[in-house]
């Protein structure tokens, strides 16, 4: 006995089918519909941003790389009679670091949202936990200065206050760029309208934040 097949329901078989093309009489060329372009997972400002932040890796890769190198070399680390650096003055400094990457997170959220009060309270905070990062890691080198650790002192110094330094570098160049950020938002020159800038920003930030604890342990506590 052969099964007969049913043939789909009219419904079905229309839902399956493209729209037709418009003639010409109902305002169409008579050429089925061009499909809409797809939206572009990452833009160019974003793109760039990471490639500059793919180099700023290597970057630090490299000092870290160098300071293994030298690290394993040595006999004693610390050297003898060198000041020891302020561990727990600078793990509560890292907590305070790591909450302005809260803030920030907290600042880009209300941008989705289009909240302009939250997004400033948010950026307002940020920059002030990483205005007070960089005032105590200043605190602390006048401290060992005054102790006697200098780049002149050898290899302990000098490794310090290259691979510190640079970050703090880069903490003044995201501090500066947040600054300007919230002036623009401020002044409305950015924000919802012209989120782009507040992205870059974000980005770059939560890149300085994430550099440090590697940092730290690396230098601090290893």
């Amino acid at each position: 006995m052969t099964p007969t097949v049913l043939a789909p329901p009219q419904e079905d078989r229309a839902r399956r089918l493209p729209p037709p093309p418009l003639s010409p009489r109902d305002g169409g060329d008579g050429r089925p519909p061009e499909p809409a372009p797809e939206p572009r997972p990452l833009d160019n400002a974003h793109l760039a941003l990471l490639v500059f932040l793919g180099a700023e890796t290597m970057l630090f890769a490299s000092f870290v790389m160098g300071f293994f190198v030298l690290r394993t070399q040595a006999e004693v680390w610390p050297p003898p009679l060198q000041p020891r650096l302020p561990v727990a003055v600078t793990a509560l400094n890292t907590l305070c670091l790591l909450a302005s990457s809260a803030t920030m997170l907290g600042a880009r959220r209300a941008l989705g949202r289009g909240d302009r009060a939250a997004l400033l309270r948010g950026l307002g905070a940020t920059a002030a936990l990483g205005a007070g990062f960089l005032a105590v890691q200043g605190w602390e080198w006048a401290r060992l200065l005054h102790f006697g650790l200098r780049v002149s002192s050898g290899t302990y110094g000098g490794t310090f206050y290259t691979l510190i330094g640079l970050h703090g570098a880069h903490v003044v160049g995201a501090l500066a760029w947040l600054g300007a950020v919230l002036l623009g938002v401020w002044a409305g020159r950015l924000g919802m309208h012209r989120a782009t800038p507040v992205s870059l920003c974000a980005v770059y930030w939560h890149f300085v934040v994430a550099v440090w604890p590697v940092l730290y342990v690396l230098v601090y506590l290893y």
